[in-house]
């Protein structure tokens, strides 16, 4: 402690969640007026509004891994006094002190021991918090997660099993040595494409892990990885080039966001023919009733981010319709966490000011759950989601893969279901924009089908 009255225990170690993504990042007060941040998102201002809050100054910058989901903020904290502590091996392009197995950080009383755990990624790092010699936090990153662990199938296919394998060492060798009271803090959770398995739990402790997780109570590494990998589902392609941005570098905002664009009727109606994509982000049922001819509905909630990143193609302008009670802020945040920034702007007065001016408007079908099906049932959900139950004679593609394989879809009326209703109207929007015709939203989508006590099918 050196001679630090210092303690820091977990009711100090502040979450600061983004439920969209799944995803936590932690502030740390090191007990001397500073603190340390670990795996921030990209907007400063939530970190340095608490640490205002605290009368802490934000000290240092903690990443774990090159993160696949978001745009890691460490540089944005970087620019407001922090020092970004990052693998040596994820090669930033920017200043920072690269850490390897083993290296200990003095934070003035208390320290952070870097803690070699590939798997996720190749140079991951977790990091314990030390006391003197007292573990007081393992920081996991994507290393342990409640019930799971991260995805280890990010970087590629030839490398997937070895990197599963080097999930499994990690847990029983890496961190071995550790005890089974630590609190764990990771950054992945239930909720985020790059967790595996994970339980409902924000934290957990190494014993708990140790107990209950298959990561750790597999009989064998063998086991561990047949069963891993073939419990992997599906994950946005944005996830493919954020660790090359991460480690590159990008755009630096600071606390004042960009505002969108204001776009007369003219002004919007005058974009380029081949251009910007058309994003309504209002309610489904307010899509259904009424929408720009070819735009892609994808509704603006905790989940925008996610699906934007995998419906929409990196780098294209985009243009949004988005209700008046709708946060214009939130939407352009949600777009920069995931490397969006050719926002091109909205339709001033939104689809009033469109109808008003006299323009054409497309709508969907609404159908309930009392009513039958309009043709062929369409489920969009994810593949787990489905094996836990369908409505009969329904066929399965993911919302991801709609336009890939398009051609799988029946010819003829559709009714497109997903948890709730906004994945089903993506799906139909996109294809309503292919050209098809007699397409129908069940409200509420399966939860409420299975409320209704309709007939469900499984397998």
């Amino acid at each position: 402690m050196s001679g630090l009255a210092v303690r820091v225990d977990s009711s100090e170690i502040v979450p600061l969640v983004d439920e969209g993504l799944g995803n936590s990042s932690y502030l740390v007060p090191l007990g001397d007026g500073r603190a340390l941040v670990v795996d921030p998102r990209r907007d400063p201002t939530p970190y340095l509004e608490l640490a205002e809050r605290l009368n802490l100054r934000i000290a240092f910058a903690v990443e774990t891994h090159l993160h696949a989901d978001f745009v890691s903020g460490s540089r944005e904290l970087a620019a407001f006094g922090a020092a970004i502590l990052a693998p040596a091996a994820s090669h930033l392009a920017t200043s920072y002190r690269g850490l390897e197995d083993g290296e200990v950080v003095d934070l003035g009383g208390l320290t952070l021991r870097a803690t070699a755990t590939p798997g996720h990624t190749p140079e991951h790092l977790a990091y314990v918090l030390l006391d003197g010699s007292k573990p007081l936090a393992l920081f996991s990153g994507g290393a342990v997660l409640p019930g799971g662990a991260a995805r280890p199938d990010l970087i590629g296919p030839d490398k997937t099993e070895s990197l599963a394998r080097d999930l499994y060492r990690s847990a029983h060798q890496r961190l071995s040595s550790l005890p089974d009271d630590l609190a764990v803090y990771p950054t992945h959770r239930a909720g985020s494409f790059c967790s595996a398995g994970a339980g409902e739990g924000r934290t957990t402790t190494l014993g708990r892990e140790r107990h209950e997780s298959p990561l750790f109570t597999a009989v064998a590494e063998e086991a561990f990885v047949h069963s891993f990998l073939n419990g992997l589902g599906t994950y946005p392609p944005y996830f493919l080039r954020l660790r090359s941005v991460n480690q590159c570098g990008t755009r630096l905002y600071g606390v004042k966001r960009p505002q969108l664009a204001r776009l007369s009727i003219d002004e919007f109606r005058g974009q380029p023919a081949a251009g910007p994509i058309v994003i309504d982000v209002r309610p489904f049922v307010d899509f259904a009733r009424g929408h720009i001819p070819g735009a892609l509905s994808i509704v603006l909630r905790p989940a925008f981010a996610s699906w934007l990143g995998w419906i929409v193609p990196a780098g294209r302008p985009l243009v949004f319709v988005r209700a008046s009670s709708q946060d214009g802020r939130d939407l352009v945040e949600q777009c920069l966490k995931i490397g969006y920034e050719n926002l091109v702007g909205e339709l001033e007065g939104g689809i009033d000011a469109w109808r008003a001016a006299g323009l054409p408007v497309s709508t969907i079908a609404i159908r309930q759950v009392n009513e039958e099906p309009q043709g062929a049932p369409l489920d969009v959900r994810q593949a787990s989601e489905w094996a836990s139950g369908h409505i009969p004679g329904a066929v399965h593609l993911e919302l991801g893969s709609v336009m890939a394989a398009a051609g799988a879809i029946p010819a003829g009326p559709l009714t497109i279901y997903c948890g709730h209703g906004e994945r089903a109207m993506t799906a139909a929007s996109l294809l309503e924009g292919q050209g098809r015709a007699g397409l129908a939203v069940l409200e509420g989508g399966f939860e409420a089908w299975r409320s209704a006590k309709r007939p469900i099918a499984s397998g």
